[in-house]
């Protein structure tokens, strides 16, 4: 079939009456890291109104509870979604099936991603994997500055589980590198990398896990329509996995400027079933 221009629509209902389960993405499409958006979160209580099911399904590294934690903390409100599936918790799985031994690349805050876990933090020299949820300090630091410690653990032969597959995100005004850069940057060099979240299968099979538990019955996949506004991830994941699309164009993409995102869709053959500068 022949690619065309996905149509654009003004309101979510013009396009999710077929549909009785939605995975839609967070950052970018219901809130920027500091803000909500509240046009999104009304149109995801309406359709939770409506009688649909809606699964927010994001590729943050951190568990579901603590991403639902962030979003009460910045304003969201509890009426947008049924449930949360994270990238965070379908890497634990990763996590629980490779080394004990783990060297944590991220922040303190995704520490709480290896409770439970039959793991032990060490240091690089003694690790026999790595797990990545993000820079350091991605306030302050570059992925330029991750050479040296890419080239040390690529010497060791150190699997890495990446834990965000995203390559960057924006954070109000600010884009800022995502664990996804860092797995990108040391499998270009030969590493091993394992990845759990958007756009790999473990993560939709999580998300619709968890909406037959909501709904109490199994949703086939052409009931299920995937809003987000990543290319690589959102847009690819729900291509390849059989479910239909919503392309949100004005949210954290990945991509700056004035980038022909139609166009990027066209080379890659992902056709969306329609597309909104911002989910209302």
């Amino acid at each position: 079939m022949a690619w065309h221009t996905p149509p654009s629509i003004d309101a979510l209902d013009d396009v999710s009456g077929e549909y009785s389960l939605l995975l839609c993405d967070v950052w970018g499409v219901v809130h920027n890291g500091v803000q909500p958006y509240d046009r999104a979160c009304e149109a995801l209580a309406h359709a939770r109104e409506l009688g649909k099911t809606v699964i927010l399904i994001t590729n943050s590294p951190r568990r579901a509870e603590a991403v639902g934690e962030q979003m009460t903390q910045i304003g969201v409100s509890g009426d947008a979604w049924d449930a949360i599936v994270t990238s965070g918790d379908v890497t634990r799985r990763l996590i629980a099936e490779g080394p004990s031994r783990i060297f944590h690349i991220g922040t303190e805050a995704e520490l709480h991603l290896y409770n439970g876990l039959d793991v032990e933090l060490v240091s690089k020299e003694q690790a026999e994997a790595a797990v990545c949820t993000g820079l350091f300090n991605d306030e302050t630091e570059n992925l330029g500055e991750y050479d040296g410690l890419l080239t040390e653990l690529l010497e060791r032969n150190l699997p890495m589980v990446c834990a965000n597959p995203d390559l960057k995100v924006r954070r109000g005004d600010r884009i800022v590198p995502c664990a996804g850069a860092v797995a990108k940057a040391y499998e270009e060099r030969g590493g091993l990398v394992h990845v759990a979240g958007k756009p790999h299968k473990p993560i939709y099979e999580a998300a619709f896990d968890a909406a037959a538990k909501i709904a109490g019955r199994t949703f086939a996949r052409e009931e299920a329509l995937a809003i987000g506004d990543g290319i690589p991830t959102d847009i690819k994941g729900a291509i390849d996995q059989d479910i239909d699309c919503l392309f949100v164009t004005g949210g954290s993409a990945g991509i700056e400027g004035d980038t022909d995102l139609f166009g990027l869709l066209q080379a890659s053959n992902f056709q969306p079933v329609a597309s909104m500068t911002h989910l209302a």
